[in-house]
């Protein structure tokens, strides 16, 4: 079933930040394995930082990326927080991509 990820923010859960980006990080880490058809994460918000330069996220998502997943960032998000520069894997979309992956997806999970 194809899938498409929507992340919203740079950890997973509430509560200890830094336990959240662990967390976060090895669902990355996993995600290839557990959705055999992952097509796409999409990134709004803070989530787009999992995308920079030094992020704990950043190894196991350049993996997916290596392996055919789309990372898309939203551009938006990227320039109202200042990280253009720093996005290291996948790439600056528009609403239209985000949006255009999702609605070809049958399923989408937001995290």
């Amino acid at each position: 079933m194809k899938t498409v990820i929507v992340i919203n923010q740079d950890s997973m859960g509430h509560g200890d930040p830094e336990l959240g980006r662990k967390i976060l990080t090895t669902f990355f880490t996993k995600a290839g394995a557990a959705f055999r058809e992952l097509e796409a994460i999409v990134f709004f918000n803070s989530g787009v930082k999992c995308l920079t330069e030094g992020a704990p996220t950043l190894p196991p998502l350049s993996t997916l990326h290596e392996q055919g997943v789309d990372l898309i960032a939203c551009g938006t998000c990227v320039d109202a927080l200042g990280v253009r520069e720093w996005i290291s894997a996948g790439e600056i979309g528009s609403m239209d991509q985000i949006l255009s992956e999702m609605e070809r997806a049958e399923k989408v999970i937001t995290i």
